[in-house]
């Protein structure tokens, strides 16, 4: 037996001999050396190879220039090549030898570098020799000889006769450093998708031992390097050992705070709160879910990663009154064109802030303290856009919430409260108050679907009494009523306000109407105006509470945690969901560290302020139905649309310019298009819908733990057909895409400029029960009035750094159907209905641009208007108020 190597490379310590393979009665030493080195394969014994087939495994590692592949790239002649990974195929067929329930496998040799690519990509290349008994190879096991964790990103296997090419595994994974405490083999399937009933049998204990080890165990404190995936409640918001102001409710599990589950950390409990979490520096995710080097740059550079408690301290120095409004209005102007000139600093402090937010500073150095904002689009067209009533209106349809909008059906107006705490139920808002604006009856107006409303009174009423215990905020209830013109438009009647009964003071209540008659005095304008910016408060909470953090982030993270403890990474339900999970974790986890936190953002710049997360919690309670969750079934509960077979989409809108719906019904039933193919060529008939038990463990999990103080609902789908699962996978992918961009990406667009859409009102309308120095202030200086009910200057500053940040486009985005996922192109029949998805989204695109150019559209249409195109599928980075990206990424 006998090793050759090319006489010009001498022997040393740096050789590795990677082992003996032993084969039949003979054995082959396989030797590994620097990739320099020339290998020659030497036998002993009679071995027959020509049978055999020679193939090679094309590996792709992904450096990110932050250490991910350090030691590995720029060293690679210091290592022992081979050193790297440890690449294993697994045939499909069971090992008739050995008594297992796995497949054969085949280890190889000659692990070696052959290139980097200008995508900052290392392939290495490794060998096989695969005898004719071994047949097809369905799995390679990996394990990291280095002491680095490793990205891989594919393996491609060539050689093979029978395969027309190559095959491919798409990995996109961390692989953990070998270790002596666990199995460190990690399974990549092909990607070739199997239903767990077809599941070859050299593959089916791997597929089993996969999930297992993704579920855990349900125990222990979860380490950054993990990727267990398992459920917890929200315990985690509050701080209680850092100050009991601090401890805030836990969230899910009991029936006063409902909630969807989220990932599991097993973080110690607090010593003041045994019910609650520690806080940490980090909130783990499953490793594989983390962003990606590019959208870790952009958070990098951002408030959300830079800790925002530093910040705020900061700030803290700058504002020695945090609840200081803006003097005058042509000071919020000067935001946008001078910049926000902050105070003489500390140059720690200053630097702080610049790390923070580098994107509002001109340069980074110590002595630029001008932070600058670019003006919203709205107020670049018209820089009155805000006082406008018909804009008000108009954003309801077209706005960043077009989710609260809903049709009168009843009236009198009812509050559903206990009237016994919250006073008399009957609404201020009388068929009087109504006529007086409209031509007709109140009955004439609900008959012809004429009267709308944003309905926020039962759902906040119960918290104005502790909001209004708050230093510097207010709260009431509120109703809001409009009628739809004749050009098709909404025109605002009537606003109440109501605070219930408190202490001693009994239930307050008033209506508002526009001053748009010649005998309207200056007092009633004033006043219309400050009740629009208690309303423009309350949507915002909601829309960022309910409509956006709820029922997209809070309730999709159930989805993902199921999708990955159930679904092996085989199935074609998973491979259909996988681009809809993607980093929402991640963004979930910086939010719950920052933004939804005791004292975080929202709690310092939203009306419900403390109470934020419990409001959400009410909304979830009353508010949330899975079926609901699907835009035609949201469009006829709340009035917006009918069910009509002889209409586009199957639905009559009782608003025909409702400029979301009308956009987001063409998502929709593309969407739904191409999930049908996708789920009818892998469910020919309903029994294999039913047989599935990982798909029904799947469904089961996210009915019973992710949302299981749910779970014995009545309108929770069954999963028993082929138009059962079409419907659920549907409305799973709408919430997580189109659903999410519709209330995100017009953030900044629409509440930039504040007076907009104020995130809070800080004090009560002037004539609530007013003092006599209140009311004659209010006389003398309305706008005054309205300048202090505005977010003070920290508030507003946070929420426009924040609304910036949260509309941006990552340069890494994944819109939907741009890119084929790698498993679908490898079906032709799956491939070309992508094709097609591919194509209809493209033509979305036209008919959005045509529809915004429509003169007759005026909602999308007109003198100063922002054209509506935050459904138009596709965008490049930035702040660009389009496109829909597959996932909830930001």
């Amino acid at each position: 037996m006998q090793v050759h190597i090319n006489s010009h490379h001498h022997f040393s310590l740096r050789t590795y001999y990677k082992g003996i393979e032993k084969k039949g009665g003979s054995k082959r030493v396989w030797g590994v050396f620097p990739s320099r080195s020339k290998v020659v394969m030497a036998s002993s014994g009679n071995n027959n190879t020509k049978s055999s087939q020679r193939v090679k495994a094309i590996v792709t590692l992904k450096q990110n220039g932050v250490g991910l592949l350090n030691g590995v790239v720029d060293g690679i002649d210091e290592l022992l090549v081979g050193k790297t990974l440890v690449l294993e195929l697994v045939s499909n067929h069971l090992n008739p030898k050995v008594n297992s329930e796995k497949g054969t496998t085949i280890k190889g040799y000659n692990v070696h570098k052959t290139n980097e690519n200008e995508n900052n990509e290392v392939l290495y290349e490794a060998s096989f020799e695969v005898p004719p008994e071994f047949g097809e190879v369905g799995a390679v096991l990996v394990e990291n000889e280095q002491h680095e964790e490793l990205f891989l990103k594919s393996i491609v296997i060539d050689g093979f006769h029978n395969n027309n090419g190559s095959l491919n595994f798409t990995c996109d994974s961390w692989i953990q450093p070998k270790n002596d405490k666990a199995s460190n083999k990690r399974v990549f399937f092909s990607n070739k998708s199997y239903l767990p009933s077809e599941t070859p049998k050299g593959l089916r204990k791997l597929r089993e031992e996969e999930l297992e080890e993704l579920r855990g165990n349900g125990e222990g404190e979860r380490k950054s390097t993990d990727r267990i995936y398992d459920y917890d409640v929200y315990n985690d918001l509050g701080d209680p050992d850092l100050s009991i102001q601090l401890k805030r409710p836990v969230l899910g599990g009991s029936k006063h705070y409902p909630y969807p589950r989220r990932c599991r950390t097993g973080r110690t409990h607090s010593n003041k709160d045994p019910l609650s979490e520690k806080k940490s520096g980090s909130f783990y995710v499953p490793r594989d879910e983390e962003f990606g080097e590019r959208k870790q740059k952009q958070f990098t550079e951002s408030i959300l990663t830079s800790g925002v408690s530093a910040v705020l301290k900061s700030l803290d120095a700058i504002f020695t009154n945090l609840n200081i409004g803006f003097p005058s209005f042509e000071d919020i102007d000067s935001l946008y064109k001078e910049g926000y000139e902050l105070p003489p600093l500390h140059a720690t402090a200053l630097n702080i802030i610049q790390k923070a937010i580098p994107t509002f500073f001109k340069s980074a150095n110590h002595t630029d303290n001008l932070l600058n904002f670019d003006a919203p689009q709205p107020f670049k067209r018209d820089k009155f856009f805000w006082l406008s009533d018909e804009e008000f209106a108009r954003e309801t349809l077209a706005g960043v919430n077009p989710y609260s909008i809903q049709l009168i059906k009843e009236w009198p107006l009812r509050s559903k409260l206990d009237p016994k705490v919250y006073g008399p139920p009957e609404s201020a808002i009388t068929s009087e108050v109504i006529e007086s604006q409209i031509n007709g009856t109140v009955e004439q107006e609900i008959s012809e679907k004429k009267l709308f409303m944003l309905d926020y009174h039962d759902l906040l009423l119960p918290y104005v009494s502790k909001v209004r215990e708050i230093e510097g905020t207010t709260l009431y209830g509120s109703r809001t009523i409009f009628s739809l013109t004749s050009k098709g438009t909404l025109k605002p009647l009537a606003i109440e306000l109501t605070r219930p009964q408190i202490n001693n003071n009994g239930q307050w209540k008033r209506v508002y109407t526009p001053s748009s008659s010649s005998s309207s005095s200056s007092t009633e304008l004033w006043l219309w105006r400050l009740a629009k910016a208690h309303v423009l408060a309350h949507d915002s909470g909601i829309h960022e509470l309910v409509s956006h953090w709820l029922r997209t982030h809070a309730s999709v993270e159930p989805y993902v945690i199921a999708t990955k403890r159930q679904l092996s990474a085989m199935h074609p339900i998973y491979r259909l969901l996988h681009p809809h999970l993607r980093y929402t974790l991640e963004i979930n986890a910086l939010a719950r560290q920052v933004l939804i936190s005791a004292a975080g953002i929202i709690e310092l710049s939203f009306s419900p302020q403390r109470y934020s997360m419990e409001l959400s919690s009410s909304a979830y309670d009353q508010l949330w139905r899975f079926d609901l969750q699907a835009l035609p079934n949201d469009l006829i509960h709340r009035g917006m649309a009918v069910e009509d077979p002889n209409a586009a989409h199957g639905l009559k809108l009782t608003i025909e310019d409702y400029p979301f719906a009308n956009d987001g019904l063409l998502i929709w039933d593309s969407l739904k298009e191409w999930i049908t193919d996708y789920v009818n060529h892998y469910y020919p008939n309903p029994s294999t819908i039913e047989s599935d038990e990982e798909l029904q463990s799947w469904w089961n999990e996210i009915i019973t733990i992710g949302h299981g103080d749910k779970s014995s609902e009545p309108w929770w789908p069954n999963l028993k057909t082929q138009k059962d699962l079409i419907h659920i996978i549907t409305t799973i992918s709408w919430v997580a895409s189109a659903h999410h961009a519709s209330v995100n990406f017009a953030q900044y667009m629409y509440g930039g400029y504040f007076p907009n859409r104020p995130a809070i009102a800080r004090i009560k309308m002037p004539d609530e029960d007013p003092s006599l120095e209140e009311w004659e202030n209010f006389m003398t200086n309305p706008d005054q009035t309205l300048l202090e009910c505005f977010p003070s200057q920290i508030q507003a500053l946070l929420v426009m750094v924040i609304l910036n940040l949260l509309s941006d486009h990552s340069p890494d985005e994944e819109y939907i159907g741009q890119f084929m996922e790698p498993s679908w192109g490898e079906d032709p029949i799956i491939k070309s209905s992508f094709e097609r998805f591919n194509k209809r989204l493209k033509e979305i695109e036209g008919i959005i641009d045509s529809r915004n150019g429509n003169i007759h559209l005026n909602n999308r249409h007109g003198a100063g208007l922002v054209p509506y195109e935050l459904l138009k599928p596709f965008s490049g980075p930035g702040l660009t108020g389009k496109g829909v990206p597959y996932s909830i990424s930001i």
